[in-house]
Parts: structure tokens; sequence; C-alpha cells
């Protein structure tokens, strides 16, 4: 039984497929299976039920898997506080996060976290949606998922830094645009460009809607918030996104406004991890840098 066993079961087990991790390991499916059968010949139990889309642990696969994901955490914590040791201050801070994130919540705050651990690597992994950073924070060595907090999700710990209040993004020679702001009877039935429904914020805001009674008419869909604005300005429709740190609600000279719809619950974002207690003090120092950050903006 060796790490290597370990960690490729515990990402079988996450990924429920043995070709996934074949791939995100770039091997062949039969080498994944090997680490498998090894492990259930030392053990003498079968780890592993193949069904016909994938494969779940067993009932033993289930021990083997809880008990190995926590030690590869408090091991991999180790190895990084080791390498922090012999290196000095150097090391490195992995976050996964959406696309258009860095520059509306970490831009200011990478470049103060750079100049205080200039020997610091800072590494980011893109995710489509809150849902795929918490996989990817699961089954690799990231430290940090930026995401919109969610139901509580296992193996992974969530730390709310702001609120985002909800705004329409309308063109400055809309009549909306001159309100001070929207009452949720303004959106029933006027042309909004959707959010994609997969996404955590998407998911939400729909959610709003329902509890709401918004009859929203889609006529456009994108995959991000700031495309969502870029259309509403080409005057493809209105747009109903988070007020982002540091985007001014509204600007003289631009082509838009974005007017507050109090009746909106907020979209709640901020970290994840898989524990606390077990994050390296480099990420832990760039994690409290980017909420100081975020709050002061929104305050």
């Amino acid at each position: 039984m060796t790490l290597d066993d370990l960690r490729v079961f515990v990402a079988v087990c996450r990924a429920g497929s043995l070709s996934a991790v074949a791939r995100d390991l770039a091997c062949t499916q039969s080498a994944v299976s090997q680490h498998v059968k090894r492990l259930e010949r030392e053990i003498g139990a079968s780890l592993l039920e193949r069904q016909p889309r994938g494969v779940v642990p067993t009932a033993a696969g289930r021990i083997l898997c809880e008990a190995a994901a926590d030690g590869i955490t408090g091991l991999d914590l180790a190895l990084r506080r080791l390498g922090d040791l012999v290196n000095g201050r150097s090391g490195s801070v992995r976050v996964t996060t959406g696309g258009t994130t860095v520059r509306h919540f970490m831009a200011e705050a990478i470049v103060r976290f750079r100049r205080r651990y200039p020997k610091v690597s800072l590494e980011f992994q893109t995710g489509t949606s809150s849902r795929v950073c918490f996989d990817a924070l699961l089954s690799s060595d990231l430290d940090l998922a930026w995401i919109t907090i969610a139901d509580s999700v296992r193996g992974i710990e969530q730390r709310p830094v702001v609120d985002l209040p909800w705004v329409l993004a309308a063109r400055a020679d809309d009549p909306l645009a001159s309100r001070s702001h929207i009452d949720v009877s303004d959106l029933t039935d006027i042309p909004l460009v959707r959010l994609p429904p997969d996404s955590s914020s998407g998911g939400v805001l729909d959610e709003a809607f329902a509890e709401l009674g918004v009859r929203a008419g889609f006529d456009t869909s994108v995959a991000d918030w700031d495309t969502a604005l870029l259309l509403t300005e080409l005057g493809l429709g209105h747009a109903v996104v988070p007020a982002v740190p540091g985007r001014p609600t509204s600007a003289e000279n631009s082509p838009l406004r974005l007017v507050p719809i109090p009746a909106l619950p907020p979209l709640t974002v901020g970290w994840a991890v898989r524990r606390w207690d077990a994050l390296p003090p480099l990420a832990r120092a760039f994690a409290d840098t980017v909420a100081r950050d975020c709050v002061k903006k929104l305050g």
C-alpha cells in the first residue's frame, strides 16, 4: 500500500469513474485499476462496486476513503510546511475560482500579497461553477476555492466573506436606468440576459425569482457576469447581476446604469477549503487579504 495508491483510490471514489481519473492523471485506465487492485489485495476486501455508469465505493471502500482523505490532507499540510521551513517564506498558494473572480474580487489583494510575499507562487485554476470548484478542491492539492456559498458539502468547510446585492443593468437611455431602485414587478416579462442555470449564482437568482413570483423572459444566455453586462450594453436586453466590489453602480460617462433591486436576497460569496485548521499559513494569509479587501470595498 503506497501513498499513490491511496491518492488514486480517493480520486476514483470522488469522481465515480476510473477513466476520468486516468484522464486527469494522464495515464491509462489499467494503471488506475492497478492501484485499486493493490489496495484490495492488501486489505482482503472489495473496495469498489462496478455500475453501468461508473463505480461507487463498497462499505469497506467508504471506510478507507474517509480515513485516507483525512490522512492525505494532514500529510499534504506537513509537506507544505516542511517546504516553507526549508525555503524560508517561499511556497505556493493554489486557488480555484470562476473566470471573472480574480478581476473583481482579488486584483488589488494579489498585488499586496505579492509585495509582502515576493517568493510565493500564486496558482489559479478556473472553474465554470462553484460545484466544479468544490470537486477540484476535493480531488487535488488546491488550497482554496472562491465560491458562491452553498448548502453543506461533505468534506468542505465554507466561510462567507461578503453579501452582494443584485442590480439591474440597463442601457443609459433605457427608462428603467433613471430609477433609484427596481421593484420585482418591473422584472416581469422584460427581456433578460440569462446567467447560466447550472451556475450557483444563476441557480440562486432563479430560486429568488420563483419565490417572488417573477416571470422573467430570457432571450439570451451567457457564461459569466461580465458577458451579461456586455450584451446589455449592446442592446440585447437587461441583466440582473451581483454588484461586485469596485464596480460603480452608475457613472456619468458609462453606457450602462446599475440600479439596485432591494427585494432580491443578496448573493453570499466567500472561501471554501477542505479544513481551515489544516490550511497552510500562506494560503490563510492570502484568504485573509482577499477577504479584507472585499469587505473594505463593499463596506
